[in-house]
């Protein structure tokens, strides 16, 4: 099909949700994406900061063949191998001790704040149901994720929003103490507000928030939805934090690709969900549990991608930093952990975006004026040196 018809199908028979670039891509290997027009780009996006192995790793590409073949989809009222494999896995390496699987971080969410509200109102009769988030977060587009968002663009137009969630200040111990009352039952943050532009916390902010959680009978639920799976250079962000939540919730890396959610929690809490409080139909199917088992398996191998992670973050960091020299009335700062990056400029970041395309790099806009940065976690030197060559040609040219 050609490109121009293929967008003009898209534009008729798609809603409208998206403001997609003219670009149609038809496959991809690592780092690499080609469209249908042939031409090769370099994906600096990785599905937002989805295909944490790259484009069709072989390995996931051959388990998830092989689990066609045997079995796609079954009801979750009978036990699945996959998935009590993945529970496992997620478990052993993790604070938790029991893991509730669904199909997308949004879903991951809502089950936590399902979850946290449950747990005070079976188990300790307390009149607990409060939830507070943060300014500029980001936790989906359900009714719940989306009145937890502390982002006003994302809210418009869907009033009323679900009542009984707040916000805080990203970042601002004293503002969340003050926000606790003797209802609220969960703080919901992101270890990096990622689609706010990159936004990291003090070193010890995440420790007074434990304590202040512990100290006010309050649960700790931190969405790794974008963070989690490596993405930091642990395998889960809160690792580099010293402390253990709650409750925590995966999407995005976890299955490779492949569409998967899942909701962790200690014991203690988990035992407020009993049979009929909450379900998924989807969740935890054995497709997407053996692509997310076979993405674990090759991330935590001899911990090599997480070292990676490590290495080329800082790398990465320190090209753009060479930039920010070189460009200072463009570029106004340079942060990020792990392969979450962002670049903050003082104009318009869209222009860029587009130009890089052209040039044959995908890379991300967010928060109007932050470029964001979620390539693969096999990313290498050479990848980056590219992009950076191309953000100078392209700072060039819009000086």
């Amino acid at each position: 099909m050609e490109i121009k018809k293929l967008i003009e199908e898209s534009e008729h028979y798609l809603m409208h949700t998206y403001n997609r670039f003219p670009l149609a891509l038809k496959k991809g290997r690592g780092l690499k994406v080609w469209g249908w027009d042939g031409k090769e780009y370099l994906d600096f996006v990785g599905g937002v900061a989805t295909n944490c192995l790259g484009h069709c790793h072989p390995k996931v590409v051959v388990a998830i063949q092989k689990q066609a073949q045997r079995l796609i989809h079954v009801s979750n009222f009978y036990h699945i191998e996959p998935q009590i494999r993945l529970a496992k896995m997620l478990v052993e390496h993790s604070f938790a001790d029991k893991v509730f699987f669904c199909n997308s971080g949004a879903e991951a969410n809502e089950a936590a704040i399902k979850l946290s509200r449950r747990y005070f109102e079976e188990h300790l009769g307390q009149n607990k149901f409060e939830i507070i988030a943060a300014h500029n977060s980001f936790h989906g587009r359900t009714m719940a994720t989306l009145t937890a968002t502390g982002q006003d663009k994302f809210k418009v137009g869907f009033d009323p929003l679900l009542p009984g969630i707040k916000h805080a200040a990203f970042n601002d111990i004293d503002d969340l103490k003050s926000a606790i009352t003797n209802e609220t039952c969960a703080v919901l943050l992101e270890p990096v507000q990622g689609e706010s532009g990159v936004r990291l916390p003090d070193a010890d902010y995440f420790k007074q928030v434990r304590r202040l959680c512990d100290d006010n009978n309050v649960l700790l639920i931190l969405d790794e939805i974008q963070t989690g799976i490596g993405r930091t250079g642990k395998l889960f962000a809160y690792e580099n934090y010293g402390i253990t939540p709650d409750i925590m919730t995966l999407a995005k890396g976890l299955g490779g690709g492949f569409p998967i959610g899942a909701m962790l929690a200690t014991d203690k809490v988990a035992a407020a969900f009993q049979p009929g409080t909450h379900g998924s139909t989807f969740g935890g199917n054995p497709l997407a549990c053996t692509a997310a088992i076979t993405t674990l398996e090759v991330l935590l191998e001899d911990g090599f991608i997480l070292d990676q992670c490590r290495r080329m973050g800082k790398y990465f960091k320190k090209k753009l930093e060479d930039l920010k020299k070189d460009f200072p009335e463009t570029i106004a700062e340079v942060r990020g952990m792990g392969l979450l990056i962002g670049m903050e400029l003082f104009r318009d970041c869209a222009p860029i975006v587009k130009a890089c395309i052209d040039r044959g790099v995908l890379i991300n806009c967010t928060a109007g004026n932050v470029l964001r940065f979620m390539p693969p976690l096999i990313v290498t030197e050479k990848e980056i040196d590219h992009l950076a060559d191309v953000l100078e040609q392209v700072f060039d040219t819009l000086a």
